[in-house]
């Protein structure tokens, strides 16, 4: 059975004595999306830190009519905020990032590192992985340095390496069991096998950065990868004779695909392409924030490159590369609904339910059911954040008329 973010592991005593009761607090009147639907008019009851079933005629009452309550936003793939970086900040740094993004709706992070040399991704595995012991994020990505040069994006060239199952296993081990994924170009020398290492210890393989074709990309699906890191960018095109790894990843029902729906990094048409062949089941948005999401223009850096960010795009001062985004989850649930079109429910499975999925955390959080966190996003008429809880605590206290 999946565990909670930083429940693997902890030990927990019976408590003795008289305990005090859970806090208990009814939501209602607002539209509610359920698993089964959008219920109007509906409720959400809070009890302690999870969803309860029922309430006492006696709990307090918050009307949020005329809002929508959606599940947590969960994003598996984000290297910072509000001006820290997951990959070079110190602890408080890191808490920094976490905290944006949690203001903008995300109850739930993976923290995503980028291409460095390995001691000093393995130190950094070793820094995230006590805040993932905490409960702070989820755990840790690695997208890089097994990745491919002819599509390495906002990565240094200098030290992308092949795919070597050892050095693979060395990064994971550094992550102390809470690795979740790592984005691998299969193609390269080692590839197949380090995604079937990566399997076998229960962490995601993402085809990402890659120049595979779609044989190749065939191949390592069947070897055990499950997720698209960011379709359609730092890969080839999608061509009709040579379709690449693009129609692979889209066809396969065992791949998630991610999708960063900025706007900026995917054409609408794009986005409406991938929902209609994978699915609203098999898509992920994923912020691939860096430091200036939340926080603003001007000059980053991200691992060893410098990015300038100007109208809030991110590009490499050399070569103009897109050098991730400054997404927040809460732009991307707003954009999905009201530019793309997308229905809300197929929205807040992109967002919430099948990220929550594919971590192995779907029976803690990604909905709005008795039993789970209560983690949950208070959204007006327009779709902007207007209250955001976590674990039964307001992080953004409900902003109401």
């Amino acid at each position: 059975m999946a565990t909670a973010p930083g429940a693997r592991g902890t030990a927990r005593t019976t408590p003795t004595g008289p305990q005090p009761p859970h806090h208990v607090q009814v939501l209602t009147g607002a539209r509610v999306v359920l698993p089964t639907g959008v219920v109007d008019d509906g409720s959400v009851i809070v009890e302690g830190d999870r969803i309860a079933a029922h309430a006492p005629d006696s709990a307090p009452r918050v009307d949020v009519s005329g809002h929508w309550l959606v599940p947590g936003f969960v994003d598996l793939h984000n290297h910072g905020g509000g001006g820290a970086s997951f990959t070079s900040g110190t602890v408080e740094d890191v808490l920094q990032g976490i905290h944006t993004h949690r203001l903008h709706g995300t109850t739930t992070l993976v923290a995503s590192t980028v291409t460095g040399e390995m001691d000093f991704l393995a130190q950094r595995a070793g820094l995230l992985s006590e805040l993932a012991e905490q409960g702070d994020i989820a755990g840790v990505h690695f997208e890089g340095p097994f990745i491919s040069p002819c599509r390495k994006g906002a990565h240094s060239e200098e030290l992308l390496r092949d795919p070597d199952p050892a050095d693979v296993r060395k990064l994971i081990d550094a992550a102390r069991g809470q690795a979740r994924m790592v984005t691998l170009a299969t193609e390269l020398p080692g590839g197949l096998d380090s995604v079937r290492l990566l399997a076998e210890h229960g962490v995601i393989a993402a085809i990402g950065h890659t120049d595979a074709t779609y044989e190749q990309t065939v191949e390592a699906i069947d070897a055990g990868a499950t997720v698209a890191t960011h379709l359609f960018n730092a890969m080839p095109v999608l061509g009709h004779r040579s379709p690449g790894p693009i129609a692979a990843l889209l066809e396969d029902p065992r791949v998630t695909v991610e999708l960063i729906n900025d706007g900026t990094h995917l054409h609408p048409a794009a986005l409406e392409l991938a929902f209609h062949h994978a699915g609203a089941d098999r898509v992920a948005f994923i912020t691939d924030a860096m430091d200036a999401a939340g926080f603003g223009d001007g000059r980053y850096m991200l691992g060893p490159l410098e990015v300038e960010v100007s109208e809030g795009v991110a590009r490499l001062v050399e070569g103009g590369s897109i050098a991730g985004s400054t997404l927040t989850l809460d732009r991307a649930f707003k954009r999905a609904v009201t530019v793309d079109r997308l229905p809300v429910e197929a929205a807040v499975q992109a967002l919430s339910v099948n990220p929550a999925r594919l971590l192995g955390l779907s029976d803690a959080i990604g909905s709005l059911e008795p039993g789970k966190y209560a983690d949950l996003v208070l959204l007006d008429d327009d779709f902007d954040v207007r209250g955001v809880m976590r674990h039964g605590e307001w992080i953004v206290a409900p902003r109401l008329p």
